[in-house]
């Protein structure tokens, strides 16, 4: 039996509505975006998930376009040429608190954003090609996996991850240039834990979208907007 709903005091009803119907689905990628898209529905309620999903997926086709052979490398090339050199999407080092950082339809529109919105709209893109892409969870800065294989037998594939930092216009980085970006970020000069590679849940990844956004509406003295995360928040833990 589903629990009912109840009505939110602070979060606009439709953004608290769409994000708890994706609650089944935030382990897609499909799921994960609608979700993710509805958050910023409390501030942009008339934001359209559907164009949001067609902008993507023109991007898609544009990569799709020039790609003509099945290599992941080529795809991956091409990707990176659209998606930072010709569209131009890159981290807001000008405005980073700023929530509209955190919001997809306003990441889409100014091609800006925190590092985890723009992973999420690589991610979306880079699937749509036949990549596979992962978030990484890692402190204080969220990054993109992409998995590739070579062959080195018959019949045997060994798997290779690929880390990207899309804040930084798509730069491919290694695991010394990931400490740097951690302890840049954190402050703190220590080594990634051992688990730091580990793909993000849909779940994880919203709770950090969410976390981020209470944090620059705490700091702007925002309360009620605050109060808004929280109770998103609440159905993601149910």
């Amino acid at each position: 039996m589903t629990t009912p709903l109840s009505t939110p005091a602070y979060c606009r009803a439709r953004a608290h509505a769409a994000f708890a119907e994706q609650m089944p689905y935030i382990e897609t990628t499909a799921g994960l975006f609608r979700a993710a898209f509805a958050i910023s529905q409390h501030e942009r309620p008339s934001a359209d998930v559907a164009r949001a999903e067609a902008v993507i997926e023109s991007l898609a086709e544009t990569v799709r376009r020039r790609v003509h052979t099945t290599s992941t490398q080529a795809r991956l090339a091409h990707l990176h040429d659209v998606l930072f050199d010709v569209i131009g999407f890159r981290g807001n080092v000008d405005d980073y608190y700023d929530p509209a950082n955190s919001y997809l339809p306003e990441v889409l529109r100014t091609r800006r954003g925190l590092p985890i919105s723009l992973v999420l709209v690589y991610k979306c893109v880079a699937e749509g090609v036949g990549l596979r892409v992962h978030g990484i969870n890692a402190p204080g800065h969220f990054l993109a996996a992409v998995e590739t294989s070579d062959e080195v037998a018959v019949g045997r594939l060994t798997r290779h991850w690929t880390f990207v930092d899309p804040f930084y216009g798509g730069a491919l980085l290694d695991e010394q240039d990931i400490h740097r970006r951690i302890t840049e970020t954190t402050g703190r000069d220590s080594a990634p834990m051992p688990n730091w590679r580990a793909p993000a849940t849909g779940r994880q990844w919203l709770a950090r979208m969410l976390s981020n956004l209470q944090a620059a509406f705490a700091s702007a003295g925002r309360e009620r907007d605050l109060l808004a995360m929280q109770e998103l928040q609440a159905l993601l833990e149910r």
